[in-house]
Parts: C-alpha cells; structure tokens; sequence
C-alpha cells in the first residue's frame, strides 16, 4: 500500500480517540440496523446510518458510493459534494477510491488525501476533496456474497483521524450496510425495468393506435376527395359535355356562349387545382413549412368568404428550416386540422399562428378568439382532436388544448424537440 503523504506546513496531526469496548461497538451495530428500517431509498438510509455513527466513527463526510456496472453514483450525509449533486452516474475509472471499487485494494486510509497521490491520477473526478477540505478518509468496500456492489467513506476535515484501529469497525458497519444496499438496488433495478417495460408497451400500443387512426383517416380522406371529385368536378365536367354536345348538334355557337363555356370550364379547373392542393401541399413542400402555413391560411380562410380574419408569426429563428419533410408534413396537418376546426366550430373573427423557438424546442400555437371549445365527453364528433393527438405523438411533440390565458376562445400548443433525430428524415 501507498505510503501516507503529508501535506507542507499542516497542522498538527490529531490526539488519539479513545476507543470504545466490544459491547458499546456491538450496540451501536444494532442501533444502526435499526436505523435502516424501513428506509427505502439509499438518501434517507444513509442519513440515518450518519447519525448513528456520529459518536462511534466521527466525520464531516459520509458516503456510499453504490455500483452500476462501470458506472457508479453516491449518496453523502454531512458535506454535500458534486460526488453524489451529479445528474448522472460517474465512470468507475474516474473514482478516487476506483482501487477499493474494482478489488485492487482492500481498504483505503489516509491522513491527507489532499497530498495523497492515490487519490489523484488523470481524469480522477477528486475535486470535491479540495472544495471540502476532506483530508482525513477512509474507505472500505460493501460485500455480498464477495462481489463489491459499492465503498462506505468516512471522511474528517482534520489530519490523521483515522487509523488502522478504525477499519475492522468500518467492515463492521459495512457488512450490516451492504445487504440492506443491495437490497435495494435490486428493487430499483428491478422498477426501473417494470417502467421501461410499461413504457415500452404503451408505445407499442400508442403506435398501433396511431397506426389505425391514421388509416382510418388516409381512408377517410380518399373518400372525401372522391365524393369531390364526383359531386363537383365529374359533375363540372359531364354539364359541359352536355353543353358542347348540344352546341355541336345546333351547329355552331356565338361569342357569348362560348366565353360562357370558357369561363365555366376555367372555374372547374380551379376547383380540380382546389382538390389537389389540398391532397398534396406543394407550397409547403417547395418552400417549407412557415411559406405553406401562411398560403394555407390564405386559402382557407380569404379564399373562402368567411369574413375570419388571420395572422401568421415566424419567430423560429429558422429552426423550422432544420426539419425533414415528413415532419413537416405532420406539423403542417396538425395546423391545418387546428385550423380548419376553429373555422368551422369556433365562430372566431380572428385566427392566429405562431412558430417559435424555445431552447432546444419548436413551439406552435394556433389560437382563436372564439366561443372556446367542449369537452370530450361534451363533443359530438372528436376525429380531428384524436388525428391532432395521434400525429403529435407519432413525431414525439408534445400536444395541448385549453382555453386562452385571457379566457377568449382556445389555444392549441405544440412542443417538438429539436433533437437529431427530428433533423434527418425520418
């Protein structure tokens, strides 16, 4: 083992502690598994173990550090260290005390671990000990059924607290310590799988659920664009064979039926154009998801003679030019049922929609200034909310729908991070 390495100009080493008998030790080893009872999760557990131990094995710090294959996270009493105010696990192999962890050691001590070099090697993550001034530390492992799931740590802001007396206690309390630990560890593992697996399913289930939806809708929708085609183009279209027909069979026509024939034929075209524009957004698809919104709002709205007014807002900061095309497919459906069910339900005089960055998130909101909404209990017909739902939560955005912060009409929000994934095509 490394030789003990005293810091320049430090204080002098501290006055041994008078050791407690057998039985006192013995006592305080019951008080401590009583202690862990009932404690379910490793914070509260090792809370109660440092007050129990405060008179029998003083410290400033205490600590386990609890293994997660290479991986390792600590629970601290006393001091509070980015050891364990770390958001994730920490590699092995950047632990101070990785000699005790991986088995090479069987415990550590040192009456300076702001000198000792076993402490501090590159990449060592030990800073807490300089930040805490943790010189004196002692360190030895958890064991069950001889595997090391872990290390209890007890650290003094004094030099040379400890010593080789210290360390059969410590194992003491280590082997009380460590089944209770293991114990649950594995019932956290055993719930974080239970989540995952819960998780897993319910995406399955969310995915076969859109998946029926959406062909449910893309049914819905040839139909419609059939009964279209046939309730008004065919229709356009077999008027003016008749017409022509029976301009041939008199022989002829003069200007004014045929600039009548040319104009019902120009408006039959639009309608067609109508139709398909509205199967396959081609503004949206050439210059992008703000250009089609806005031309879709034109459309649907001017175009329409409803007399609803509307506003479109890019703040983006051209976040919106970072998404594939199927995403900005979805999102253009998404605002467009919005939309549409404002219009047609609503009765608003104005129609908002607002792309915005926030963070590394894309916000939507479409909102209206209209008679609100009704429940789904209240609703007779809930196709286009649950579409809105489904294709928000097949492309991972988040999805809401409430009353406006000012209690006028409805807001409908939605939230997509702007990860990778939503970067590529997908």
């Amino acid at each position: 083992m490394s030789p003990i390495v005293a810091s320049a100009h430090a204080p002098a080493p501290t006055p041994r502690r008078r050791r407690l008998g057998n039985e006192t030790l013995f006592r305080h080893l019951i008080r401590v598994s009583q202690a862990l009872a009932g404690r379910l999760e490793f914070q509260a557990a090792i809370q109660a173990v440092s007050d129990e131990l405060a008179a029998i094995l003083p410290h400033d710090h205490l600590d386990v550090c609890i293994l997660r294959q290479d991986l390792h996270i600590a629970y601290e009493a006393g001091a509070h260290t980015d050891w364990s105010l770390s958001a994730h696990p920490l590699p092995v192999e950047g632990s101070p005390i990785r000699a005790v962890l991986l088995g090479q050691e069987p415990y550590l001590i040192s009456g300076d671990a702001l000198a000792d070099p076993r402490f501090h090697f590159a990449g060592a993550f030990a800073h807490p000990i300089f930040n805490e001034n943790l010189q004196s530390r002692l360190h030895v492992p958890l064991l069950v059924r001889g595997e090391i799931i872990g290390a209890l740590s007890c650290s003094k802001r004094a030099r040379d607290f400890y010593d080789e007396g210290d360390i059969p206690f410590a194992r003491h309390v280590a082997d009380v310590l460590a089944p209770y630990f293991y114990a649950l560890r594995s019932a956290e593992e055993a719930s974080r799988l239970a989540i995952e697996e819960a998780e897993g399913r319910a995406r399955e289930d969310a995915l076969r659920e859109g998946a029926l939806r959406l062909t449910e809708e893309l049914e819905r929708e040839r139909q419609r664009i059939g009964m279209d085609l046939h309730d008004l183009t065919l229709a356009d279209l077999t008027r003016l064979h008749r017409r022509i027909a029976r301009l041939r069979e008199a022989g002829g026509a003069g200007p004014d039926v045929l600039e009548a024939v040319e104009a019902e034929l120009a408006r039959t075209i639009g309608g067609l154009r109508e139709i398909i524009d509205d199967a396959r957004p081609n503004i949206l698809q050439l210059f992008g998801l703000a250009e089609g919104i806005e031309d879709f709002l034109g459309r649907a709205l001017d175009g329409s003679g409803s007399g609803i007014g509307w506003a479109f807002h890019d703040l983006s900061a051209g976040a919106i030019d970072q998404l594939s095309e199927p995403l900005r497919v979805a999102l253009f459906r998404i605002v467009q049922e919005a939309v549409n069910n404002a219009a047609h339900h609503a009765e608003p005089s104005l129609i908002e929609v607002e792309l915005r960055r926030e963070g590394d998130a894309l916000s939507i909101d479409i909102r209206d200034d209209g008679i609100g909404f009704a429940s789904l209990a209240q609703r007779k017909r809930v196709g286009g909310l649950r579409n809105m739902q489904t294709r928000a939560r097949l492309v991972g955005a988040g999805f809401q729908i409430g009353r406006r912060a000012d209690r006028r009409g409805t807001l409908v929000s939605l939230q997509l991070p702007l990860t990778e994934g939503h970067g590529s095509a997908a």
